[in-house]
């Protein structure tokens, strides 16, 4: 909720700027939201889920993102950025208005020894006929109500899932698609396409129907499943139709896995004390890897050109084959206690 508010005054600076400085100010206060609401919604979601739809809540942060990335790309066709900052004011808004009918995680307030609030939190997310008491106890069987310190990340239950987490966010960034998605237009332009702007929009509805099917069926194929089919699609370029074809085939591949579970997975791999932390950590891999890859993409099409630049891109997608392979573990219908008890064991 307390995003909203540098979202909308980022977005107030933005609309009013005189200067390129009060852009980047603009810029600082909404990318400060945009990195805390990163880490926090994947978090909230998967706690407040129940076991057999987690996996379908849990991706549609993902579904999200894409949809806001086709909002603007389609509103950008019409509207000068100063509006555009205009309309994305009212997301952030509407965000605070729902969030204040949300209750607290009951994992977050039985930590915090708030056990009536947390059967009350139960009531209001499964309604008045589930066992309340039986999912209380399951999750108090796990709360550590001590803290969490430095010498603790020797124990595999916190560290395995934590490099986990956090090669799964590098791995989805060095398939470039934050840099497909920015230079999308660029790239269809070079590729000599008539209406590049057109072609951007037609990648963002891509992403966004793939994203959805993805949604929609991850419960039932598993997380790993979909990771092994997304890594699969690659990209390669030579004439204005096969770029918007390899490109589509491109994005549709990493909507299906590589975009939304690995936000998925680092939200129910963590132990509850030790969910901020890694979160936190898998996030910043995550922004840092996204800036480094998109700011970097013109230098190695200069020094790679855009053949070995996106080989670069595929290599790094037969590398996440084999990671999730041999390290990724499986999620699906676990509760978030029997994970966090897959890694003490193993």
């Amino acid at each position: 909720m307390l995003c909203s508010v540098p979202y909308v005054f980022g977005y107030i600076v933005i609309i009013s700027a005189q200067n390129i400085w009060m852009l980047y100010f603009g810029r600082m206060l909404t990318g400060l939201a945009s990195g805390i609401t990163s880490l926090v919604v994947p978090v909230y979601i998967s706690e407040v889920s129940h076991p057999k739809v987690r996996g379908m809540l849990g991706s549609c942060v993902q579904l999200m993102v894409v949809t806001g990335i086709l909002g603007a790309y389609v509103a950008g066709i019409t509207l000068k950025w100063r509006w555009l900052a205009v309309l994305c004011t009212f997301p952030s808004c509407i965000m605070l208005l729902f969030m204040s009918f949300m209750p607290e995680t009951p994992r977050f307030l039985l930590n915090q020894n708030k056990r009536s609030e947390a059967i009350a939190a139960l009531r209001f997310l499964r309604g008045p006929h589930a066992d309340h008491e039986w999912e209380c106890r399951q999750i108090e069987a796990s709360v550590q109500e001590e803290g969490l310190n430095l010498s603790e990340f020797k124990n595999p239950s916190i560290y395995r899932p934590l490099l986990i987490g956090v090669t799964l966010m590098f791995f989805q960034q060095v398939t470039g698609i934050n840099a497909v998605m920015f230079y999308a237009e660029t790239i269809f332009e070079d590729a000599n396409f008539k209406d590049s702007r057109m072609a951007s929009v037609v990648v963002g509805s891509i992403q966004v129907c793939f994203t959805a099917v993805a949604a929609l069926i991850i419960d039932k194929t598993g997380r790993k499943v979909l990771l092994y089919i997304s890594a699969s699609p690659g990209t390669e370029s030579s004439v204005s139709w096969l770029a918007v074809l390899s490109l589509g085939l491109f994005v549709a591949g990493f909507a299906l896995g590589w975009g939304p579970v690995p936000w998925l997975v680092i939200s129910e791999i963590f132990p509850l004390k030790a969910r901020g932390v890694s979160s936190g950590a898998c996030v910043l891999t995550n922004w840092v890897m996204a800036f480094l890859v998109t700011k970097e993409f013109h230098d190695f099409i200069g020094f790679l050109t855009s053949y070995g630049t996106f080989w670069l891109f595929s290599a790094f997608c037969c590398l996440n084959v084999t990671f999730t392979a041999f390290y990724v573990p499986e999620t699906k219908r676990q509760t978030l206690e029997q994970i966090e008890a897959y890694f003490r064991r193993s």
